[in-house]
């Protein structure tokens, strides 16, 4: 009996690789076996997953926030030549800032820092999870950057998202949760139009009409315009990487996890993919909690188990290995933060 664990992260509490550890430990507990395969969608841990999946080396590069500030952060590169960029890391909502945090002026200019470098240091090709972005510019900051350091020198660039957002929607759909009012995401929007008014004119490739393209407020609209990005579901893009259909048909059981199961979950999420490539293979969702517009969607999983911390998590893993194996030994006793 073997059971695959590919959680993504919990969102600002746990890495992904973190959650599959604690449910292990709690299948192993029970007798069972867990193959542990930590995932992402595109958000927040993709980097760190893509990297253990190609096996890259990670190199410090020293770029600029969203709003100008210095940042030293890391790029990756696998000796295929391909290389991992995080959005997040130079253009993410949550970096620091030392002046106004304005949704106006955020940009996207770090992030093209970050893909320049990876083509200076030898990136034929350039994954970026588009992720935890501060940023409604169109790309236009990264694309900036990128130029400005002599272009991408034919590197192809893919970007992972977990939206399929359009271009001149991104202000309206993402604008407020970066900070802006109904005023300003107007303001957003109207730059976004102009934007793909230049790219159609310029160019002969206008984003609004294609799918993806509004993702990280609209960077990814403009990474396709002006580079020919191919813009794809970082949940398929990193469970191909991982060969999780193998792994999967291989198990008795999946346990797929994130921070929150809710009516969002179904539109591209990682736990989305896993639901529909895991065949008959049943799936149990480990999450840290439910929202009540979830609805029918339960119905999808074979289990759903909320648990917030790491004992829960171990006890969900200990309680999904008995329901799918031959009865298991007793629970074990659990201290406090210890599994024994």
């Amino acid at each position: 009996m073997t059971i695959l664990v590919a959680p993504d992260s919990f969102k600002g509490t746990f890495a992904a690789e973190a959650v599959a550890a604690h449910i292990a430990a709690g299948i192993r507990a029970a007798g069972g076996t867990a193959v542990e395969l930590p995932v992402a969608d595109g958000g927040e841990g993709t980097f760190e997953v893509l990297v253990r999946g190609l096996d890259a080396r990670r190199v410090r590069v020293r770029t600029v926030g969203p709003w100008g500030d210095d940042v030293e952060t890391v790029v990756a590169l696998a000796a295929d030549g391909t290389a991992v960029v995080e959005l997040a890391f130079a253009s993410g909502l949550n970096l620091p800032s030392t002046g106004d945090r304005d949704p106006v002026r955020a940009s996207t200019y770090g992030t093209g820092v970050l893909m320049a470098e990876a083509v200076r240091l030898g990136a034929r090709r350039v994954l970026v999870g588009a992720g935890g972005s501060a940023t409604t510019d169109g790309g236009a900051g990264a694309i900036a950057a990128i130029e400005e350091r002599g272009g991408l020198d034919g590197a192809e660039v893919v970007i992972l998202s977990d939206v399929t957002t359009p271009f001149a929607d991104a202000a309206r759909v993402f604008g407020p949760q970066k900070g802006a009012d109904p005023a300003t995401v107007e303001v957003l929007t109207r730059r976004l139009e102009a934007q793909a008014d230049r790219f159609a004119r310029e160019l002969g490739r206008d984003p609004r009409p294609a799918a993806r393209t509004g993702a990280a407020g609209g960077f990814s609209g403009g990474m396709w315009a002006q580079y020919g990005a191919r813009l794809v579901s970082g949940a398929d893009y990193v469970l191909d990487l991982l060969g999780f259909d193998a792994l999967a048909a291989a198990s008795t059981a999946v346990v797929a996890g994130e921070g929150r199961l809710d009516s969002q979950t179904g539109q591209g999420k990682i736990i989305a993919a896993i639901l529909a490539r895991s065949g008959t293979t049943p799936v149990y969702a480990v999450v840290g909690s439910v929202h009540e517009d979830l609805g029918g969607y339960a119905d999808n999983f074979a289990g759903v188990i909320v648990a917030g911390d790491a004992d829960r998590m171990r006890r969900a893993g200990w309680e999904i290995s008995r329901e799918v194996a031959p009865p298991a030994p007793d629970m074990p006793t659990v201290a406090a933060g210890h599994w024994t």
